[in-house]
């Protein structure tokens, strides 16, 4: 039986890819991984043992993302800005492409379409790691993969700045 110190370790390389899918900064993405271990360490005590480790992590390291995202959201589209422009359909421009297009998504879709598409987290999981309804997981998801097809192929301009939701109550 591991303890709980290596069941994180374990959680790692998830959480990595998660925050290099969000940031698109692999400093700013290691970052984010080391404060979510430190704060779970930290309060370890809060986790159930019954419950799901990777989605109580993912949900500290989401909600440390959106305090920070503020901070870097300048400095992340320069670096969108000095990414080459593809010159083919190859492997490389595709990825480019692809990076350019997640990184014009809004914090929301771009969430949804990383758990779902990249970690394959299903989407009960998806909604307690961003704190939402299934329903609404699922209409995000729809949202940001109709997005992607439309900037994919062109049919949306490429200088227009990322819709961002906005929450009405």
């Amino acid at each position: 039986m591991l303890d709980f110190s290596q069941e994180l370790a374990l959680q790692i390389p998830r959480l990595r890819r998660y925050a290099r899918a969000l940031t698109h900064n692999a400093a700013w993405a290691d970052d984010l991984v080391q404060d979510t271990l430190e704060r779970a360490l930290r309060r370890r005590w809060l986790f159930r043992l019954q419950s799901n480790l990777t989605a109580w992590l993912m949900t500290i390291l989401y909600r440390l993302y959106l305090n920070e995202a503020a901070r870097y959201r300048k400095a992340q589209e320069m670096q969108a800005a000095q990414l080459p422009e593809p010159v083919g359909r190859d492997e490389h421009g595709w990825q480019i492409d692809m990076q350019r297009a997640l990184a014009r998504l809004s914090v929301e879709h771009r969430a949804v379409i990383v758990l779902v598409g990249l970690e394959q987290v299903s989407y009960q999981e998806a909604a307690e790691i961003l704190g939402v309804p299934p329903g609404t997981i699922m209409s995000r998801l729809a949202r940001a993969r109709s997005q992607l097809r439309a900037i994919l192929s062109g049919q949306v301009d490429a200088s227009a700045a990322p819709v961002h939701l906005s929450r009405i109550k």
